[in-house]
């Protein structure tokens, strides 16, 4: 028996923790680029979010379409077309990820950072929520813990609002849903497929966007600057260039792992909301994040000790 070669020995591993290492500095990046859109979308005033989004979607579909002849993969996209199923449950995802946008870009135009990070710090938390309310999962008792706790945190936070977050909650359960009907297609639709199939469908939404916009106020693109047109024409770029990241960290990390650096872009949405724009943090806010926070902890403690993440998280912010 001969003694194995050291280089052929260690090949492995070394492959390992360099994909390891690369799908770690991609999520990182795809994370941190949702955790600053805040910032992007203020740069685009006076655009307000009706808009924004209209653009976003018109610029999101152009800028697939270059990736797609780019990659050669318009026969993939062809395939895809053929199959009426997919078809309409890529369509009832659009119109999710459309509300969500809408939502998200009117909360960080309108000086409601903070309320859109509580919105993707709640959604593992709805996700569960729903896993059990429409797949009829079971939950663990540490599961329904952290779902009791941040149910109260949300009773905290109706408190000192004075009124229901419904800017976090319809963020979460929007971007809930989602997940749940990508997960429908599984891995047959990637990335950019999926981005392009959604804004395939809201194409004519947003072309009507833009003629009630034009129609009340008149539409911004053009009229502003140079720079903020480049940056209204880039929209498409920051909608993809997150998602493609993912798509890239997804295929060389655990699933654990891409679940706990999730929380990379609440934290720097709350980050931005409270340190950059100023945002109020009264004590009984504090208190609701921070019960928030304690579910969190409890969700992902539980997620390590039972060695697996939640079947259905989503994990693709706005």
């Amino acid at each position: 028996m001969t003694d194995a070669d050291p280089a052929a020995v260690g090949s492995v591993p070394t492959t390992t923790r360099s994909e390891n290492s690369r799908g770690l500095m991609f999520g990182f990046l795809a994370y941190g680029l949702w955790g600053i859109l805040p910032l992007y979308f203020l740069l685009l005033a006076p655009t307000g979010a009706f808009e924004v989004v209209a653009w976003r979607v018109l610029f999101s579909l152009v800028f697939c379409a270059l990736i797609i002849t780019v990659t050669r993969k318009w026969s993939v996209l062809r395939g895809v077309f053929r199959q009426r199923r997919v078809m309409l449950i890529m369509g009832l995802a659009g119109l999710l990820i459309f509300v969500n946008w809408q939502i998200y870009v009117y909360a960080a135009m309108t000086g409601h950072v903070v309320e859109a990070a509580l919105g993707y710090f709640i959604n593992p938390i709805v996700t569960v929520f729903l896993g059990v309310i429409v797949l009829h999962e079971r939950l663990r008792r540490i599961q329904w813990l952290a779902v009791g706790v941040s149910l109260l945190a949300v009773i905290v936070l109706t408190i000192g609002y004075g009124t229901l977050p419904w800017i976090s909650l319809a963020l979460a359960f929007s971007f809930g849903f989602y997940g749940l009907i990508k997960k429908r297609v599984g891995p047959s639709v990637d990335a950019v497929t999926g981005l392009t199939l959604e804004t395939v469908w809201l194409a004519p939404v947003a072309i009507i966007q833009l003629v009630v916009v034009a129609g009340v106020s008149g539409l911004t693109f053009g009229t502003v600057s140079t720079v903020h047109t480049i940056g209204l024409l880039a929209a498409g770029v920051i909608t993809a260039v997150p998602l493609l990241l993912f798509a890239a960290a997804a295929r060389r990390l655990p699933l654990t792992v891409l679940g706990l650096i999730q929380f990379l872009a609440p934290v720097l949405q709350f980050l931005v909301g409270v340190f950059v724009l100023n945002e109020a943090m009264p004590p009984e806010r504090w208190v609701g994040f921070g019960l928030v926070w304690v579910a969190l902890i409890i969700l992902t403690v539980d997620m390590i000790v039972s060695g697996r993440a939640p079947r259905r998280a989503s994990l693709e912010p706005t």
